[in-house]
């Protein structure tokens, strides 16, 4: 039987040292009806919507049992490690969400169902893996017949017919790197968007994109409330540097690392390899820096790790150049891997580059890694002997590691998101995004996924293991 909050908490006090205050750590955490993180429905504005029994129920591939379909009592909690000696509030922040799985009743007539796939912004392991698990799923699972795809990100709901898609067509499009629906930047029409989706007589969306592509995925179920459409939107988070806030990770995550991993191995073996020698690996991360972080810690050859939440200075005291001095004096090699927006306010902008913006209207970021390059080069020349050897070597692996396809584990993330967005569109849920939270698949407000950020956090535990792995300064000038 499962413990209530309260009990499991007492559960733990029964380990606890002695000294703990167990009257403190035994006081309730109350979940109260406003903690729960609830998702919009489509009878919220399409009245007298028809239930349907789940046909998960003539599966002959599944025994739906007691407990089998979930409910309104089902949830996921963000919060799971608590301070035992402390005093918990009822009015603190302690958030649940609907745990994501099959429900009794569906929405959804299987024979009346038209569903759209897009994937929109840059590429990621993993794209073509979750378009082909919404396929195969929509119809082993649920037998739905009518399944598209809109190719060329958000600009193709106008501007091109949709590509009809079955199991068959995409039975191996999980061995494939990139999206073969194509992607693309900007293009986000609204009006155009949802006048398609009318005219095409889509009932389900399926959007695959990062944060960008969410805040647009926000605006198209808010115009589709807007006009009361029986239409059911999913966002699926996709993004390769791991900055969407809530869900423990986004797909193509750890495939990445993996691929970094290689590149870093590279860096070293060119480094150690040559006098003075310095292998420099640009990574992706453009406002956060987990593939940096994870790919330092898990190659455990990185003598200095950059990242975007950390400002660094390259001269004097505690700076760059005095650690990597040091260090090709100590081992006679040394291994730098910075991410793409780590320190991006040092490097010198033109007036023009200072408004470049691309497609969706972020700012253009200069290549900090051709930067560094050349201020080491600079940097040896000044302040060591002409006749002392030094090598830099720039290894840039950003396309090869977007575009490879996903590896074993995040093949499996991909089909347990994409089976999480099924059961929570067929069971009339929209506005939302399917994501782990603490390992437990959950439904999660699209509009505040689409506002969160997973920033590194360089106070924890984690920051502080890559400085011991590392030792290298903290940049901090006295």
């Amino acid at each position: 039987m499962a413990l209530s909050s309260q009990e499991a908490i007492a559960a733990t006090i029964s380990d606890a040292d002695d000294t703990t205050s167990v009257a403190a750590a035994a006081a309730p955490i109350s979940l109260q009806p406003a903690n729960l993180k609830d998702i919009p429905h489509l009878t919220d504005f399409v009245p007298n919507l028809q239930t349907h029994a789940n046909p998960l129920d003539h599966n002959p591939y599944f025994h739906t049992f007691t407990g089998f379909y979930l409910t309104r009592s089902d949830i996921v909690l963000r919060q799971i490690a608590y301070d035992l000696s402390g005093t918990f509030s009822s009015s603190s922040p302690h958030f649940a969400y609907l745990r994501a799985g099959p429900r009794r009743d569906v929405y959804f007539e299987p024979s009346n169902t038209r569903a759209a796939i897009v994937t929109c912004g840059g590429l990621c392991p993993g794209m073509n893996t979750v378009i082909r698990e919404l396929v195969v799923g929509l119809w082993d699972l649920y037998g739905v017949r009518e399944i598209f795809g809109v190719t060329a990100g958000y600009r193709g709901f106008y501007s091109r017919e949709p590509l009809r898609l079955n199991p068959k067509i995409v039975h191996n499009w999980h061995k494939r790197g990139g999206t073969v629906l194509e992607t693309s930047r900007g293009g986000f029409d609204l009006e155009k968007i949802v006048d398609a989706i009318e005219k095409h007589g889509f009932n389900q969306l399926y959007i695959i994109g990062g944060d960008g592509t969410m805040r647009g995925a926000v605006k198209i179920f808010e115009e589709i409330r807007h006009r009361k459409l029986n239409v059911a939107v999913v966002g699926i988070p996709k993004t390769v540097d791991n900055d969407v806030g809530i869900i423990d990770r986004s797909f193509g995550f750890q495939t990445a690392v993996e691929m970094a991993q290689q590149a870093i191995s590279a860096a070293h073996i060119e480094a150690e390899s040559a006098v003075n020698g310095i292998g420099l690996v640009k990574l992706m991360g453009r406002n956060v820096g987990h593939i940096a972080l994870h790919a330092t810690l898990s190659s455990r050859d990185v003598d200095c790790c950059l990242i975007p939440e950390i400002d660094f200075y390259l001269e004097g005291k505690g700076g760059l150049f005095e650690f990597l001095d040091q260090r090709l004096k100590e081992n006679g090699h040394a291994v730098i891997v910075v991410a793409e927006g780590a320190g991006q306010d040092i490097i010198p902008r033109s007036q023009a580059q200072k408004e470049e913006r691309d497609e969706s209207g972020n700012l253009v970021f200069l290549d900090v890694g051709v930067w560094l390059k050349s201020e080491l080069k600079k940097w040896w020349e000044m302040d060591h002997q002409a006749d002392e050897l030094f090598t830099v070597k720039y290894i840039d692996p950003t396309y090869m590691i977007r575009a490879v396809a996903a590896n074993a584990t995040d093949n499996s993330y991909c089909t347990l998101l994409a089976h999480s967005a099924i059961h929570g569109i067929m069971a009339g849920y929209t506005g939302f995004v399917a994501g782990p939270i603490n390992g437990n698949y959950a439904y999660i407000p699209l509009e505040d996924v689409a506002k969160a950020k997973n920033a590194v956090n360089t106070k924890d535990h984690k920051w502080s293991w890559v400085r011991s792995v590392t030792n290298q300064p903290d940049f901090v000038k006295s």
